[in-house]
């Protein structure tokens, strides 16, 4: 295999033959509380692969780029080689996790209007929630590609709203992350989007389908996202 560029918590980064392409293998390791809680879950990597490779595939077709090329095997995908900006990006539709602790919103509560929020990306200090003014203090992004990132969270949950509404799923809220192309700095949506990533309920029983199943030791985590990968088939 090629040489590795970055090993992290779900995923493994290699160079290929082309500067302008990168090969994702996807890991069977589940952690959650950064880090604190850990597992290795056969068939997870494969699962994260398969929904990411579709989710991806169908923001393509709707116009929201993207790094992804396509998938090469059930646990790798080749993408575009970008430079991440250290931001996580979540949207809230509906109050849970943090949202509900930090401001005593009870679990459940849709919103009257999506959120965005914004996280350094920084493990250390345990992804501090911060605000427009940090980005542009600590010169993360400009104005002009904060607004471009915002738009583009918008777009996507737009579009993933309505896909997991057709397949009877609550997307609750979500985390992005975004990087700038290694061939001309475009910004383009960048990680995975995935069980991992996203919060999903069942839109009739609020069943979790996605890692709160592992953080809060309800359920196993690869039947889950399984039967979430089932619902995904038929979408195009």
């Amino acid at each position: 295999m090629s040489q590795m560029l970055y090993e992290g918590k779900a995923k493994k980064i290699f160079l290929t033959d082309d500067p302008s392409t990168l090969l994702v293998s996807y890991k069977d390791d589940a952690t959650a509380f950064n880090g604190k809680k850990k597992a290795v879950l056969p068939g997870k990597g494969r699962l994260n692969n398969l929904i990411s490779a579709k989710l991806f595939g169908i923001l393509n077709k709707k116009g929201i780029n993207n790094h992804f090329v396509k998938r090469l095997s059930d646990n790798e995908q080749l993408v575009k080689a970008v430079e991440i900006i250290p931001l996580e990006v979540v949207v809230r539709n509906i109050a849970a996790g943090s949202l509900s602790k930090r401001l005593g919103l009870e679990e459940g509560k849709p919103l009257k209007q999506p959120i965005i929020e914004f996280y350094f990306k920084d493990d250390e200090l345990g992804d501090p929630l911060i605000n427009d003014d940090h980005i542009r203090m600590m010169q993360i992004a400009d104005d002009t590609e904060l607004n471009l990132i915002r738009q583009a969270a918008q777009e996507v949950n737009r579009v993933l709203t309505d896909l997991f509404d057709g397949i009877g799923v609550l997307l609750v809220d979500f985390k992005l992350e975004f990087g700038k192309l290694k061939t001309n700095g475009n910004i383009v949506l960048a990680d995975e989007i995935s069980p991992d990533t996203c919060r999903l309920w069942d839109k009739k029983t609020h069943e979790k389908l996605d890692k709160d199943v592992f953080r809060r030791d309800i359920g196993d985590l690869p039947q889950v996202y399984e039967k979430l990968l089932e619902r995904l088939e038929d979408v195009q």
